[in-house]
């Protein structure tokens, strides 16, 4: 081979090792600069008004606390109103670059009613063909195999085992309890054992709650898009509830399908 084509393979070899040196950094810096600089930060976990701890929190107490007025009556049955948010959190990696995804809706309905310092029912609906995120692809993956919305349109969350208020809580407090219910999702009914945070208002009660779903429980497919995005096992069911003696959301139907009992 001539000194020439030595050259010629020599500055061949230097063009394809940048070339795969340039792929490679895009590889990492193109996910990177999508997710910190034009998708931005996940939205923040719901939480109930003031900053109050919320129902992840363990070690809160389960007994009213704070100044407040007096406690009076909470008898009666309280609407889900306007303001109650329900949705999913599920961590996700994009290329090596981890980001969250969080997907959410306000079309929740439902009611809780209250005997004494009982609560004796609890009975919520939430439309899933409403949740979106801020990714069309994302919703399109959601509507589609891994919720199939069309089949199954709506999740419901029933309570299954009364819930001891113990003393009244005075207005402005914020209290902590156990929850148990039956959650229906994707066909499915399941059992749950999760925190509840309660805060006492003015003529109204916020609860928030999360409750950590295994998608294969409840026969999700796995979020994972082949090896482009790929996912837990698992996610966050998170509710916020705004809930009044007031007016009611719209009811969200019923949707069809039978459930499989777990």
């Amino acid at each position: 081979m001539t000194e020439d084509g030595i050259r010629h393979r020599h500055r061949l070899r230097w063009w394809v090792l940048g070339l795969v040196a340039v792929v490679a950094v895009l590889a990492v810096a193109g996910p990177f600069v999508y997710i910190h600089f034009i998708e931005g930060p996940a939205p923040a976990k719901l939480t109930l008004p003031g900053g109050a701890r919320n129902a992840g929190t363990p070690s809160a107490s389960s007994t009213a606390g704070g100044s407040g007025t007096s406690a009076g009556t909470i008898a009666g049955t309280w609407n889900v109103g306007t303001g109650s948010v329900a949705g999913y959190r599920v961590d996700e990696v994009l290329i090596g670059q981890h980001t969250t995804a969080v997907g959410r809706t306000t079309e929740v309905s439902g009611s809780v009613t209250i005997s004494g310092s009982t609560v004796t029912e609890g009975d919520f609906t939430v439309n899933m063909a409403s949740v979106t995120s801020d990714q069309s692809q994302r919703d399109a993956q959601f509507d589609g195999r891994i919720m199939d919305v069309a089949k199954y349109p709506t999740a419901t969350l029933r309570l299954s085992t009364p819930i001891a208020l113990g003393r009244v809580p005075v207005i402005g407090s914020t209290v902590h309890y156990s929850a148990t219910g039956k959650l229906t999702m994707h066909g499915v009914t399941r059992s749950v054992v999760f925190l509840v945070a309660a805060q006492r208002l003015a003529g109204s009660i916020d609860v928030q709650a999360d409750l950590q779903i295994q998608f294969a429980a409840w026969d999700i497919a796995n979020p994972s898009v082949g090896g482009f995005v790929s996912t837990a096992d698992s996610g966050t069911l998170e509710v916020l509830l705004h809930l009044t003696r007031g007016s009611a959301n719209a009811p969200v139907s019923a949707g069809s399908g039978s459930a499989s009992n777990g």
